[in-house]
């Protein structure tokens, strides 16, 4: 049996063959443990004599089981790191990155440039109210001023919006068609003097072709405080003018109408590398109708008056026609594509 057994134990091939065989000889009903049961019958110096050899193979078994099992564990160690062995000097494997959309690149670089000027950027919500929208920003029902947006509406049960300071928001609900709503949304929570900037995305219901899309991406910037005037305005786009282009860009401006600021005026800013001035938004004096607005809202959530004397400049330009002219993009439906060889020239575009 010893013969048998250590034989067999050398030439166990794995930790599972010498689990086998351990089982076999001293488990439960292995062999090993059955001979010791049997000695109970026995004549007395029999039974002392086989007591002795059963004891002394059962301690020879249990050391060759030992040693099998740590030589079979460091074999297993061995081939386990030969096959993760890693050769340190071979070139590297290039792992997919992925990388920022062109529309978030540019809206991080113009968000920079404010931020540099002492503005902070807010966020506001996508489906808005449409007071907020439109009432609060001298655009009430059945104004001409109207007919200048294409409007999601929403409809359903279960829809539910907050206001400024969370109070539940009554009226009907759609995607807003600009980033102005935050002007009210900000000016009834805070009180001036604060520069803010708003990007974000914006939703009209037009046809799609080569430079327009129902969706679009806008950056809104509103200040607010003692004697701010349409020099400051001035001033503020100059800077990002500046910023965009280079020393040699110069900024011009346009009387145009928004009913929600007074005057109102269309920017352009003058495009060295490309010979030519660029219109890149709307901008003006935020309207007293505006202020009045808000400080009403105020007044119907307990708060003081905030804005009877002050003065204020807004602004709102396109983010994706910027992008178009940075990376040199024909057709403003190639940021909303999903094609992955588009997106992958932007990689490590910082």
């Amino acid at each position: 049996m010893e013969r048998e057994a250590l034989e067999a134990i050398r030439e166990a091939q794995d930790l599972e063959a010498l689990r086998t065989l351990k089982a076999r000889y001293l488990g439960k009903r292995g062999v090993l443990t059955q001979e010791m049961k049997a000695l109970a019958s026995l004549p007395l110096e029999e039974r002392r004599r086989r007591g002795q050899a059963l004891n002394a193979l059962k301690e020879a078994l249990e050391k060759a089981l030992e040693e099998r099992e740590r030589a079979l564990e460091e074999e297993a160690l061995r081939q386990a790191l030969e096959r993760r062995r890693l050769d340190v000097s071979l070139p590297g494997v290039a792992l997919f990155a992925g990388g920022l959309h062109p529309i978030t690149l540019m809206e991080r670089e113009l968000v920079g440039i404010f931020r540099a000027l002492g503005y902070q950027a807010v966020e506001g919500p996508e489906v808005e109210s449409e007071f907020f929208n439109f009432d609060a920003l001298n655009i009430p029902e059945h104004h001409p001023a109207r007919d200048m947006w294409d409007t999601f509406w929403l409809e359903g049960e279960g829809l539910r919006l907050t206001g400024p300071l969370g109070e539940a928001v009554e009226g009907r609900l759609l995607l807003r068609t600009h980033t102005s709503p935050m002007q009210v949304r900000y000016m009834v929570a805070h009180t001036p003097p604060f520069r803010i900037v708003v990007p974000g995305r914006v939703f009209r219901y037009e046809e799609t072709d080569a430079t327009h899309e129902a969706v679009f991406h806008q950056l809104e910037g509103l200040v607010v405080g003692e004697g701010i005037s349409m020099a400051h305005l001035k001033g503020a786009i100059f800077e990002l003018a500046q910023a965009l282009f280079g020393p040699e860009s110069k900024v011009r401006f346009q009387p145009t109408y928004f009913p929600f600021v007074e005057p109102g005026a269309q920017f352009a800013v003058w495009w060295p590398e490309g010979g030519k001035w660029l219109e890149l938004g709307g901008a003006g004096m935020v309207h007293p109708r505006v202020f009045q607005a808000v400080d009403a809202y105020r007044k119907r959530l307990g708060l003081p008056p905030a804005y009877g004397e002050a003065t204020g400049f807004a602004f709102g330009l396109g983010v994706e026609r910027l992008a178009m002219l940075r990376y040199g993009v024909p057709d403003i439906r190639y940021f909303f594509g999903g094609r992955l060889k588009f997106l992958e020239q932007f990689k490590g575009v910082l």
